[in-house]
């Protein structure tokens, strides 16, 4: 592996580790609105919006990572 190989797999690292950062705090800020009985349901649907993106982001990265070669 080269070092620009190298440099780029450490920031896909670094992207991913906040990606998921990211989807666990929207996590937990989606099930405290949903906790409130006065929750405002437009918010409420962007934030499971974002949390879907995140998370097709972070499948994303994961497989240029570890790439699923079959034989």
């Amino acid at each position: 592996m080269t070092e620009l190989d190298e440099e780029l797999r450490q920031r896909v690292e670094a992207r991913l580790r906040e990606l998921k950062l990211e989807h666990r705090d929207l996590d937990l800020a989606i099930h405290r609105l949903i906790e409130d009985p006065l929750h405002d349901q437009f918010a409420l649907q962007r934030m499971k919006k974002r949390k879907l993106l995140l998370k097709d982001q972070i499948a994303l990265l994961s497989r240029q990572l570890d790439p699923d070669i079959r034989a």
